[in-house]
C-alpha cells in the first residue's frame, strides 16, 4: 500500500488539522524523522498556503486545531503545536498550549522548526515580575497611577484585560481603564 493510501486510510480522507474535504494533499513535517507516512499529515489547500506562507494566516481558521490537536498521531501533534506557537499572539492559541501534552520526542519533532524561539531582537514584554506578557492577557496595577492628560488615577489592584502589546516599545503596553483607551509601563503591572 503506499503512503498516499495509508494517510488517506488513516485520515479518512479529510484534513487532518481542519477536517476539510476539498483541496487534499500530503504534507510533509519536516524534519521528515521516519520515512513513511508517519512523517506527514493530510491537509486542505488552505491549511497548506497558510503553514507555507506566514503572511496568508487567518488566525480564525486554526481554531480547528482545538480538536485536531488530540490526534493520536505525532506529525499532527506537531503540525498543531507549530501553528498554535506562530499564532499564540493572538490569545486564544496560548490556552490550546497549555491544555496540550507532547512526549519529548514529538515536541523536540515540533520545535525543530524554530517557531516559537524568541530571536535575540525581538520586542519581548515583561511584566514587573518578570513573566512574558502577550497580546490578550489580563494584568492587574501593582500602583496607583495618574492618566496623564485627564485627571483620572488608574487605582492599584485595577484589572486590565484583553492588553495589547505596543510592537516596538518593550516597556509599554495598551489597555482599557474605566473605558478610557490608555498606555501602562509594564513595571507597574502584574500578570493574572
Amino acid at each position: 500500500m503506499g503512503i498516499s493510501k495509508k494517510l488517506a486510510e488513516r485520515s479518512g480522507s479529510v484534513c487532518e488539522l481542519c477536517g476539510s474535504t476539498e483541496g487534499l494533499s500530503a504534507y510533509e513535517v519536516q524534519p521528515a524523522k521516519y520515512g513513511n507516512e508517519d512523517d506527514s499529515v493530510v491537509v486542505c489547500a488552505t491549511c497548506s498556503n497558510q503553514i507555507e506562507n506566514a503572511d496568508a494566516v487567518e488566525a480564525n481558521h486554526w481554531r480547528c486545531l482545538n480538536d485536531s490537536m488530540w490526534s493520536e498521531v505525532p506529525a499532527v501533534q506537531a503540525m498543531a503545536w507549530r501553528m498554535l506557537t506562530r499564532l499564540k499572539a493572538e490569545g486564544w492559541p496560548q490556552d490550546l498550549l497549555d491544555m496540550l501534552y507532547l512526549d519529548e520526542e514529538t515536541l523536540a519533532w515540533a520545535k525543530a522548526s524554530g517557531v516559537g524561539e524568541v530571536a535575540d531582537d525581538k520586542v519581548v514584554h515583561r511584566d514587573s515580575n518578570g513573566v512574558i506578557l502577550e497580546t490578550g492577557d489580563t494584568v492587574v496595577l501593582i500602583k496607583d497611577l495618574p492618566v496623564k492628560g485627564s485627571s483620572m488615577v488608574a487605582k492599584r489592584g485595577t484589572a486590565v484585560r484583553k492588553i495589547s502589546l505596543v510592537y516596538d516599545n518593550a516597556e509599554h503596553i495598551e489597555g482599557k481603564v474605566d473605558g478610557i483607551q490608555i498606555v501602562i509601563l509594564t513595571k507597574f503591572v502584574k500578570k493574572m
